[in-house]
């Protein structure tokens, strides 16, 4: 125990001391609150005489708790009271005031000014001790909370960062939009605060056939977008062995192989992938457990009809290796426009929680479709029905004109 400033390392973790400071005019208080504190090694006593350098005192030494006589020359005790609790280094640091007697309407000020007890001066040894105890214990705690809601304030802040740089890293690997030719291809992309599992892709096969197809993994954060990202290389470098890429059964039934979900951390996807054959304007297709692709198909300036691709299958991942996967076939009219999207597009809780359900998702499309302004205008929508900019998962939608 010591009268003089201790010397205070700056750090963020919260020391276990008890440290007092004693604001009072008078050395005789002084001393014989050191010589009650004198058989208590845990605690450090600080006496203030000069109630002007309380204050500067206090940001030195950083008190546990401070002890403060109300009736002083030059400054009264109440308005450093105030001034404690105005002082960003002792906002939080209890305070005990010291009066000569026990004045209702002086406690009542005292409490109001933000004191956290009132003691009659002195009081008794053990008294005092369980008092200084007792605040300073609880401030220690409120410490470190504070110190670990900063630190995993810290750890939430370079989490966002990682997340950030990992969505500019999936956006950067989506391919151009296609402006012109026989098949046209625009889509909009935004990932949510989390970033989910989204990717998407499309290619010519060959002067004939077009690729394209959308996936999302399961789950949110950084696995899930590597995990997107490795099936999606896999099916833009042809890397499936023995595999017919014209094919979507045999495409998912291989993906299925490749990514099952015991060897990929319990993670698995949905995907939609199809085969446009431009000679005889089929389109082959085939719907893992994926939100239904929308076509609309008829002659061209005429109405057109819409045929949902809708899913006979299960998430890649999930059957065993050597499972079959169901596809289909549509023939195209003389004008084509084929949406895929995940799930984020529709999926979406309104501000008041209801969801936004798949009919109104159909609604909104309906009288848009064959619009280069879609796209936006459902992310616009989706924010207007959150109430907020950010969406809850993220958001893929892609058109192509056939």
């Amino acid at each position: 125990m010591s009268l003089a400033p201790s010397p205070i390392t700056p750090d963020h973790t919260p020391s276990r001391v008890v440290r007092v400071l004693l604001v009072d005019d008078q050395a005789i208080i002084g001393e014989t609150v050191r010589r009650m504190l004198a058989g208590e090694p845990d605690i450090e006593l600080h006496v203030c005489t000069d109630p002007t350098q309380a204050i500067p005192l206090a940001n030195r030494i950083l008190p546990t708790v401070i002890l403060q006589d109300l009736v002083m020359p030059e400054v009264d005790g109440l308005l450093l009271v105030k001034f404690y609790r105005a002082n960003p280094t002792t906002r939080e640091t209890p305070m005990v005031v010291l009066s000569s007697k026990e004045e209702p309407k002086v406690k009542a000020r005292a409490f109001a000014l933000g004191a956290n007890d009132y003691l009659v001066k002195l009081p008794d040894k053990l008294e005092l001790i369980a008092r200084i105890r007792y605040h300073s214990q609880a401030y220690l705690n409120l410490q470190e909370r504070n110190e670990a809601y900063r630190k995993l304030q810290e750890s939430q802040e370079e989490l966002a960062q990682e997340l950030h740089r990992a969505a500019i890293y999936v956006k950067s690997l989506l391919p151009a939009p296609i402006p012109e030719g026989p098949a046209t291809i625009d889509w909009h992309f935004v990932p949510c605060a989390s970033l989910g599992g989204d990717m998407f892709g499309y290619h010519w096969h060959d002067e004939d056939n077009l690729i394209v197809y959308l996936l999302d993994v399961s789950g949110h954060g950084v696995g899930s977008s590597l995990l997107a990202v490795s099936a999606a290389n896999v099916i833009a470098a042809r890397s499936l062995a023995n595999t017919d890429f014209l094919n979507p059964e045999e495409v998912m039934a291989r993906l299925n192989d490749v990514f099952q979900m015991d060897r990929q951390d319990g993670k698995y996807f949905t995907i939609l992938y199809a085969v446009f054959h431009k000679p005889s304007r089929k389109l082959r297709f085939c719907n893992a457990a994926h939100p239904s692709g929308l076509l609309y198909t008829g002659p061209i300036g005429g109405p057109r009809k819409l045929i949902e691709l809708e899913s006979q299958n299960p998430m890649v991942g999930m059957l065993p290796p050597g499972m079959p996967f169901e596809g289909g076939e549509v023939q195209l009219d003389e004008s084509a426009i084929l949406l895929l999207y995940s799930d984020g597009a529709f999926e979406v809780p309104k501000a008041d929680d209801v969801m936004w359900t798949y009919e109104e998702f159909l609604e909104f499309l309906q009288p848009r479709i064959g619009s280069a302004t879609l796209k936006v205008e459902l992310h616009t929508h989706l924010k207007e029905l959150r109430g907020v900019d950010l969406l809850t998962d993220d958001l893929s939608i892609m058109d192509v004109h056939l």
